[in-house]
C-alpha cells in the first residue's frame, strides 16, 4: 500500500530554534531517495516555509496557509488555491473594522502574492513577525487602509493578546462561511487569530493531495490544535512530546519531541521504506 507521510513544521519538524536539524534533513532525504512519499502541511506561506525547510527534499507538492494552497515547491506552481468570495471578504473586513483590528491581509494583488498592513499601528507581536521575515517581497506596508483590502483575498491574520482576539474568534468560528483558529505563538506570549475560507484546512488539502498522488494511506505528525482536522482524516497520527494535550488526546501515539528529532526517528524506524 502507498502511504503519504505529512508533517507540520513549527513545533513538529522544526526545533525550538526554528530549524530542521541536520540529522532530520539527512534522515528524511535518505528515505525520500528510497521512495518514501513525504511532504509538509503548514500555516506558513511557501516563501516562509521554504526558508526554514531549506535542504529538505520535497518532491511532492506542499500544503501552505493551513490548507488554503497546495503548491509545488520547486516551481511555485499552484496546484490548488482557495479565496474568499467578494461577499465573504466584505463581511470579514466589516467585522475587523468594527472591532478596530489591525490585520495582516494576504491577497493576490495584480496577480502577485502580497501581505498588506498599515504602518504605525504595529504592536510588538506584529513587529516581531515582520522582523523575522525581513526581505520578504510579499510585504506591502501602507500608510492607511485605502488600498488595504485590494485583490483576491484568501487569508487574514491578527496578532495580539488573547483577550483582544477572542471576541473576533467567537464571531468567525460560529460563522459557517469561515474557518478560524486562535492559538498562541510558539515561544512568545502573543496569540494568532487566522481567518480562512471554510474549505481551507490541512485535512481537506491532504485529502486532495492523497487523490492526486494516488496514495492509499495517510500518516501525519503535529503539535497544535490546528492539526486536529489533519489527525482526524489520517490512518495513523502522531503527536510530538511537546504537543498540546488536545492533540495528544486524538493521536495514535506520542513520539519524541521536536527538539529530539521525533518525526525523523519515527520515520526511520516505522516507514518501511
Amino acid at each position: 500500500m502507498s502511504t503519504l507521510y505529512v508533517t507540520d513544521l513549527d513545533g513538529t519538524l522544526l526545533n525550538s530554534n526554528d530549524q530542521i536539524s541536520q540529522y532530520s534533513i539527512q534522515t528524511i532525504n535518505g528515505l525520500v531517495a528510497q521512495g518514501m512519499q513525504f511532504t509538509y502541511a503548514t500555516a506558513r506561506s511557501l516563501v516562509s516555509a521554504s526558508v526554514v525547510a531549506k535542504g529538505l527534499s520535497t518532491t511532492i507538492p506542499v500544503i501552505a496557509y493551513n490548507g488554503a494552497m497546495i503548491i509545488h515547491p520547486a516551481t511555485g506552481e499552484l496546484i490548488s488555491s482557495l479565496s474568499f468570495t467578494e461577499e465573504e471578504s466584505a463581511y470579514a473586513i466589516g467585522v475587523l473594522r468594527d472591532n478596530d483590528a489591525n490585520p495582516l491581509v494576504y491577497a493576490y494583488v495584480d496577480g502577485v502574492e502580497r501581505v498588506s498592513y498599515v504602518t504605525g499601528r504595529e504592536n510588538e507581536g506584529i513587529r516581531c513577525y515582520l522582523d523575522r521575515r525581513k526581505g520578504d517581497r510579499r510585504f506591502r506596508p501602507l500608510k492607511d487602509e485605502t488600498c488595504m483590502y485590494q485583490g483576491d483575498i484568501f487569508y487574514f491574520t491578527c496578532i495580539a493578546d488573547r483577550e483582544e482576539l477572542f471576541p473576533l474568534y467567537e464571531i468567525f468560528s460560529e460563522d459557517q462561511r469561515f474557518r478560524c483558529t486562535l492559538q498562541q505563538e510558539l515561544y512568545r506570549p502573543e496569540y494568532f487569530l487566522e481567518i480562512m475560507p471554510k474549505k481551507a484546512s490541512k485535512a481537506e488539502a491532504i485529502k486532495s493531495l492523497k487523490e492526486i498522488w494516488h496514495c492509499d494511506r495517510i500518516v501525519s505528525f503535529g503539535d497544535a490544535v490546528n492539526d486536529i482536522p489533519m489527525f482526524e482524516i489520517s490512518d495513523e497520527c502522531y503527536a510530538v512530546a511537546n504537543a498540546r494535550p488536545e492533540l495528544k488526546a486524538c493521536a495514535t501515539g506520542v513520539i519524541a519531541s521536536n527538539d529530539e528529532d521525533g518525526v525523523a526517528k519515527w520515520l526511520l524506524q516505522f516507514s518501511h521504506i
